[in-house]
C-alpha cells in the first residue's frame, strides 16, 4: 500500500482517522498510541506481510538493547546493538551484490541468496541507531514501550522517512498534541496532502515515461541522441524531484492530521547555490544522520583539510552504498564526495582571497545555482542508469560524442519533442518560481523547526503564493486532488514512489 493508492485513501485512512477520533474524543492517550500502533502495522503488512515479524523482532530487539544501556552505559553493548542492526541490512539488502562481488574477484561460484528487499529496512534500522546512540549518551532518561514502538513504526514515515530522532517525536505524543487544533490540522494535513498527490500522479508520474524510454534505450543499443539524452536525464531531475517531494508533503499532512509534527526532509534543492547548500536541501534527515553518526565520528573536519575531505569522501561513498545494492549508486555518493571536496576546497579559497570576486551579486548566484544544479543532473545520470554502459551511454549524448540517431526512440510517447520541452519547461517554473509546499504553508507552522527554515528562505524571493484555511483555498486544493484522484483511477498499474525502493 502506497499513499497515492486508491486502497489506501479508501480503506485505510478513514477508518484510521474515526478510530483515532474517537480516542481523541474519550481523551484515551494510550489508546490513540496503541491504536496508531496497530493502523501502522497493518499498513506495513499490507505491502508485505512476510517481513512483518522482521520489523516488530527488530523493535523488540533494539528496545531490550536501549533498556540494558539505561542501566549499563557500556560502550560494547552500544556497539552490539548498531551490529545487529547493521547485520539486519548487510544480509537483507547487500548479501546478494557482496556475493556477487566475491564471485567476480575470486572466480568462485558462491549461489546467491535472492532475499526480497524488506520494505523501508534501511530507514528503520538508521533511526533505532540513532536512538541507541543518543540513549548510551545520556539523552534519553526514559521511554515505554508503546511510545518507543509508535516512534518507529509511525506509518507516515515509517516506509521512505523522514529519518526522524526521537526528541523529534516521542514527545509529541502525548493526549495535549493530539487534543490540539484538530481543525486547523485536519486543514493544513489535508492540503499538504493533495499537494503531495498532484505532486507524485500529476507531475512524476507523468514526466517519467520520457525518463524511462531515454535510459532504457541507453541499457540496449549503443548510444542516445543529443537531444533525447538531455530530455532524458532532465525528465529524471524532475520526476525525481517531484516524487520525492510529493512524497514527503504527503507524509508531513498526514502526520499532522494527528496533530504530529515531522522534520523538513526536502527545501527546494535545486535553488542551491553549491553542493554544500544541496544537501542542506535534499534529504535532509538523511544529510543529519550521516553529518552526525558518521562524518563527525570519522573525525569531520577536526584533523586538517585533507582529512576532512577523505571523511566527506567515505560518507558520501556510504551514502551512496545506502541507496542501492549497486556500483551506480556508489559511484553517485563517490561524484558528491567529490563536489562536496572541490566545493569545501574553493570555498578555503576564497576566505583566503585567492578568488577575486568580480561578478555582480545577481550574476554570482545565477552561475553558481547553474553549475551546482548542473552537476547535480549529471550525477543523476548514475543514480538513474541500471549500470555503467547506460549512464555513459547518456553522458555522451549530452556532450555531443554520440552519433547515434534512432528515429523510433518517441514512438508511442508523443509526436516530436516540442510538446516534451514544453512540458520541461512548466515543470521548471514550478520548481524555481513558485514556493514549495512548507513555504506555502508556512504561517501554520507545518513542520518542526519552522525558524530556522524561514530564516534560510527570506532571501531567496519567491512569488508571494500563501494558503489560507478558507473557502476559496479549499476549493483550489480540491481541484488539484480531483486531477490527481481521476488519474489515479487512469493509471494501469500503482507506480511505487522511487524512494520505497531503498
Amino acid at each position: 500500500m502506497v499513499f497515492s493508492s486508491l486502497e489506501f485513501m479508501y480503506l485505510f485512512m478513514p477508518p484510521v482517522l474515526v478510530g483515532y477520533l474517537l480516542l481523541r474524543h474519550w481523551g484515551w492517550e494510550n489508546g490513540i498510541i496503541w491504536w496508531l500502533t496497530i493502523a501502522s502495522l497493518v499498513f506495513y503488512a499490507w505491502w508485505t506481510p512476510i517481513y512483518l515479524p522482521l520489523l516488530l523482532g527488530s523493535v523488540v530487539i533494539n528496545y531490550g538493547f536501549h533498556r540494558i544501556l539505561r542501566q549499563i552505559r557500556d560502550k560494547f553493548i552500544l556497539v552490539a546493538g548498531i551490529c545487529f542492526n547493521l547485520a539486519l541490512i548487510a544480509v537483507f539488502k547487500y548479501a546478494d551484490f557482496f556475493i556477487g562481488n566475491a564471485n567476480l574477484m575470486s572466480g568462485a561460484d558462491i549461489p546467491l541468496l535472492h532475499l526480497a528487499l524488506p520494505l523501508a529496512i534501511s530507514f528503520f534500522t538508521f533511526q533505532q541507531i540513532s536512538f541507541l546512540v543518543d540513549t548510551y549518551k545520556g539523552e534519553i532518561s526514559e521511554c515505554d514501550f508503546p511510545r518507543y514502538m509508535l516512534f518507529v513504526v509511525f506509518f507516515p514515515q515509517l516506509i521512505a522517512g523522514p529519518i526522524v530522532m526521537q526528541k523529534e517525536t516521542i514527545p509529541q505524543f502525548r493526549l495535549p498534541v493530539f487534543r490540539n487544533k484538530l481543525v486547523l490540522n485536519l486543514a493544513v494535513g489535508g492540503t499538504l496532502f493533495a499537494i503531495g498527490l498532484f505532486k507524485k500522479i500529476v507531475l512524476a508520474d507523468g514526466i517519467a515515461p520520457y525518463a524511462n524510454g531515454v535510459f532504457n534505450l541507453a541499457e540496449t543499443t549503443g548510444g542516445v541522441p543529443f537531444e533525447a539524452a538531455w530530455i532524458g536525464a532532465l525528465a529524471y531531475t524532475f520526476q525525481l524531484y517531484f516524487d520525492f517531494s510529493g512524497y514527503c508533503d504527503m507524509a508531513l499532512g498526514l502526520a499532522r492530521m494527528f496533530g504530529i509534527r515531522l522534520p523538513v526532509n526536502f527545501n527546494s534543492p535545486y535553488k542551491a547555490t553549491s553542493i554544500s547548500d544541496f544537501w542542506r536541501r535534499w534529504h535532509i534527515t538523511l544529510s543529519h544522520f550521516l553529518r552526525d553518526y558518521l562524518y563527525i565520528p570519522l573525525g569531520g573536519n577536526r584533523s586538517g583539510p585533507w582529512r576532512r575531505y577523505g571523511n566527506l569522501m567515505i560518507t558520501m561513498l556510504l551514502g551512496g552504498l545506502w541507496h542501492g545494492a549497486s556500483w551506480t549508486f556508489v559511484f553517485w555518493g563517490g561524484l558528491h564526495g567529490a563536489y562536496l571536496a572541490i566545493n569545501h576546497g574553493w570555498s578555503a579559497l576564497s576566505e583566503k582571497g585567492y578568488v577575486p570576486n568580480v561578478l555582480p551579486r545577481s550574476v554570482g548566484l545565477f552561475l553558481s545555482r547553474a553549475l551546482t544544479l548542473l552537476a547535480v543532473v549529471v550525477a543523476w545520470v548514475f543514480f538513474r542508469a541500471e549500470s555503467f554502459a547506460g549512464a555513459t551511454n547518456i553522458l555522451h549524448g549530452m556532450t555531443g560524442l554520440s552519433t547515434v540517431y534512432e528515429p523510433k526512440l518517441w514512438e508511442g510517447l508523443v509526436t516530436g519533442t516540442a510538446p516534451i520541452w514544453a512540458g520541461l519547461i512548466c515543470l521548471a517554473a514550478i520548481v524555481f518560481l513558485l514556493p514549495n509546499s512548507i513555504e506555502f504553508t508556512e504561517k501554520y507552522n507545518p513542520i518542526l523547526g519552522l525558524k530556522k527554515f524561514a530564516a534560510q528562505r527570506r532571501s531567496e524571493g519567491f512569488l508571494p503564493v500563501r494558503w489560507q484555511p478558507n473557502a476559496r483555498w479549499a476549493a483550489a486544493v480540491s481541484i488539484l486532488f480531483g486531477v490527481a484522484l481521476i488519474q489515479t483511477y487512469r493509471l494501469a498499474e500503482m507506480t511505487e514512489f522511487i524512494y520505497f525502493n531503498f
